[in-house]
């Protein structure tokens, strides 16, 4: 007979293939009491390069989620527990934790030793490199952040941006209100289990606190589960910590005492930086934003930068727009300047290929490629990702314009895939969609060259020796100076400027 224990699996946050060390949970997309099967998604994830959806290895009954929606999760930890005999959904603690997944599914062994992760994205064969693992066990709820709401969030990245409601209790509440509602039950539970030590574990939430109080706390000795908090929301605050150290010592006070919180505004600051602490906002630098962040950093250490600009007449580009727009055959496309950049792009990267290239410090060697994987930077609501157009030399116009609009779209929905956004080879940065003129773009670490196209506005021009009003736009092409000196940019950067004064010099490339 098959004990309760030994039907219950847990799922651990796998590798998705990219040498990821950690992911954030951006939301469930099961309840506790939910049937699921085999490859049904579980949860949005967001790694360091993408939102990715995490497939069910095993079919049963969803008996616990161990992280909630917005908590940073190790890979290799678990975060969701299943029922595969079938049973009914009983709170327990999971017995068979250290279970792992069948041959071929999610996270279990697969040929040659390695781990399946994610189908498409390939398991790697080399061992990720783990943060070092946190003091306290992981428990269910995420350690609740204080939210405002006398100011909207800054970014949709804030964490006081997801307003999605959680299921607690079998209602639909708001994350705010569970944490009011956790804390309230705790409350209820006496100081009895206070005085015996008792501090948050499984099923309770952490206190909340800023990460600086936090901080602050631990070097003075100070419990925060014991304290009460003076501030918006229960929220221990400074001043509750050190009352609490003025009170007795470096002990923590046994238990949750009432005069901590009128005591808090005899040693707060001064009113001046209460009110300026109200008008900041802390924003956790994690998945993309933190990927792009260390790649930007690494790329403007490493590779030696230079920037050179080019204004172009782009009137006969446009022009050439609107015929190609009403011909039948490219009906439904949009053939955005974009497009013609691009291909002006790639014919130049046909004509000097050392700029599709890149550096090999290990091997001290330069690496030309014969194929343009052609990068796109794309703003999107978890920051700035460069997906790219795999071998888009070999485009035609057409295919090119569909793979961009393609691209653009996904990414800033969010969907863009890890792989898209490995292997690129040259990179565009449109900023002329914002209205900016130009800029010094940073090169993507591992490419050689990267261009800023700028807003194409009508300008006074010097044509057929008149002056007359014309469209015009700037580029500016940053290099490395390492593998392209300074003649080979200007070529470069004028045959781009070339195609797009005069689209006709495109058939002699």
């Amino acid at each position: 007979m098959t004990s309760a224990s030994e039907t219950l699996r847990q799922f651990k946050l796998p590798d998705v293939g990219e040498g990821l060390t950690e992911g954030e949970i951006l939301q469930w997309l099961v309840a506790v009491g939910d049937t699921v099967t085999v490859n049904q998604p579980l949860c949005e994830v967001e790694t360091a390069k993408a939102a990715v959806e995490l497939p069910s290895p095993y079919a049963g009954t969803v008996v616990e989620l161990l992280f909630q929606a917005g908590t940073m999760v190790d890979v290799g930890t678990p975060i969701i527990t299943i029922d595969t005999g079938g049973g009914a959904v009983t709170p327990a603690e999971p017995a068979s934790g250290d279970a792992e997944p069948a041959a071929g599914l999610i996270g279990g062994p697969a040929p040659g030793g390695r781990t399946s992760v994610l189908v498409g994205y390939g398991p790697r064969t080399t061992e990720a490199r783990r943060r070092p693992r946190r003091t306290h066990a992981p428990g269910p709820a995420a350690e609740q952040v204080p939210r405002s709401t006398d100011h909207p969030p800054l970014l949709a990245t804030a964490p006081d941006a997801d307003t999605k409601p959680v299921r607690h209790g079998g209602l639909e509440v708001g994350r705010q209100a569970e944490a009011h509602a956790l804390r309230a039950a705790d409350a209820l539970r006496g100081d009895a289990a206070t005085a015996e030590g008792v501090t948050p574990g499984r099923g309770r939430p952490r206190p909340l606190a800023k990460p600086p109080v936090r901080k602050y706390a631990k070097d003075v000795g100070v419990d925060l589960a014991r304290l009460t908090g003076s501030g918006a929301g229960g929220v221990i605050t400074r001043a509750d910590v050190e009352a609490a150290v003025a009170s007795k010592g470096s002990e923590a006070p046994a238990a949750p005492a009432a005069p901590a919180a009128p005591a808090a505004p005899a040693v707060r600051a001064t009113p001046a930086a209460a009110v300026g602490g109200s008008r900041e906002q802390r924003i956790p630098i994690r998945g993309v934003r933190k990927h792009t962040a260390a790649a930007m950093v690494a790329s403007a250490f490493t590779a030696p930068h230079v920037t050179e600009f080019l204004t172009v007449d782009v009137t006969r580009v446009l022009k050439l727009r609107g015929r190609l727009a009403a011909r039948p055959e490219l009906a439904g496309l949009r053939i955005s300047p974009l497009v013609f950049v691009a291909k002006a792009l790639l014919l130049a990267a046909r004509r000097h290929p050392m700029v599709n290239s890149s550096w090999d410090e290990a091997a001290q060697e330069i690496v030309v490629k014969d194929y343009v994987n052609l990068g796109i930077a794309a703003a999107t609501p978890r920051g700035l990702v460069v997906p790219n157009v795999k071998d888009a030399g070999r485009l035609s116009l057409a295919e090119l314009a569909g793979a961009l609009a393609q691209l653009t779209e996904t990414a800033r929905a969010g969907k863009t895939a890890p792989e898209d956004m490995s292997g690129g080879t040259l990179t565009i940065t449109n900023v002329g969609v914002f209205g900016i003129d130009t800029g010094t773009p940073i090169l993507n670490p591992g490419e050689s060259a990267i261009l800023a196209f700028g807003a194409i506005r009508e300008r006074p021009w010097v044509h057929k020796g008149r002056v007359v009003p014309r469209q015009v736009t700037q580029l500016a092409l940053s290099f490395d100076h390492r593998i392209i000196d300074g003649e080979l940019g200007s070529r470069f950067l004028a045959d781009v400027g070339a195609v797009l004064s005069d689209p006709g010099l495109a058939l002699a490339f």
